[in-house]
């Protein structure tokens, strides 16, 4: 399992909210199902004696639930607790923004770690969950300035790339070549950001003129603020859910795997 791109002041961890698998799994599951029946039974007799008979359905519903309580409750014991409801705030969405599910990305486009997740594990997302409207992603900015001095610029420029409609083709052609700027001097990259804007057809004027005055400087430092607000500490961090579920933290560059499995709970629940 790949890490995750630190602050210099933190530990870098590489903790992943999952259930901890025991060597009697079977137990495990069976100790579940047999909660997840008895919940069931209590809620529904009361309401009516006449209810019909518990579905696989109705198992496979409940069951996710509990599984759902046990991910959201693994925090680790050093950090704050993961709060109820984390903000979209007006950053980028991709997929339906009406989807029931949505994963929220803290990241920085100098980190390799992201870079990774963007080649390997979003592809797969946007193919099963992203495209079929299952899921919407939004993307929000935690440059880490001290270790990747390109990072801020890089946010910026996306803004700016947002600001004439086309800001995932820009975050795409970003991560793409990251072997290609993220070692330059900041000048020396910020000429290789207005290039890709040529690259994309946006307005060169607009576009540079908007890079080099700063203008979306607060709009990131928001979206640091509010990372470091919910415990985030490196990159890429993330939390999935909505705010009637609850959110799901997941650290790091994580496989494919590891984002179905909470996904696919939180939508059976």
């Amino acid at each position: 399992m790949e890490s995750d791109e630190s602050l210099p002041t933190q530990n870098n961890s590489e903790n992943q909210i999952f259930i901890k698998k025991s060597s009697n799994k079977g137990l495990m599951i069976g100790i579940i199902a047999i909660v997840a029946v008895a919940a069931f039974f209590a809620g529904s007799y009361t309401s009516s004696l006449n209810s019909e008979q518990i579905t696989q359905k109705d198992l496979d519903e409940a069951v996710a639930k509990l599984e759902l309580k046990i991910l959201q409750n693994q925090l680790p014991t050093n950090q704050q607790k993961q709060p109820l409801k984390i903000s979209i705030d007006d950053d980028p969405v991709r997929g339906n923004t009406d989807a029931p599910i949505t994963i929220i990305e803290f990241s920085d486009f100098q980190c390799p770690f992201c870079a990774r997740f963007h080649v390997q594990t979003l592809p797969l997302l946007l193919e099963n969950y992203i495209d079929t409207g299952k899921v919407k992603l939004v993307y929000r900015d935690f440059p880490i300035q001290n270790i990747h001095p390109n990072a801020m610029p890089a946010a910026v420029a996306a803004e700016c790339a947002d600001e004439q409609g086309k800001y995932w083709e820009y975050h795409d052609k970003l991560f793409e070549n990251q072997n290609q700027w993220s070692e330059l001097e900041t000048t020396e990259a910020i000429s290789m950001f207005t290039r890709y804007a040529f690259e994309i057809e946006l307005n060169q004027e607009q576009f540079d003129a908007c890079l080099t005055s700063g203008k979306y400087l607060n709009e990131i430092r928001v979206d640091l603020n509010d990372g470091r607000d919910y415990g985030v500490t490196g990159t890429p961090g993330f939390f999935i859910g909505n705010d009637e579920l609850g959110f799901v933290e997941l650290k790091g560059a994580q496989p494919f795997e590891s984002f179905k499995k909470v996904i696919d709970l939180q939508l059976k629940t």
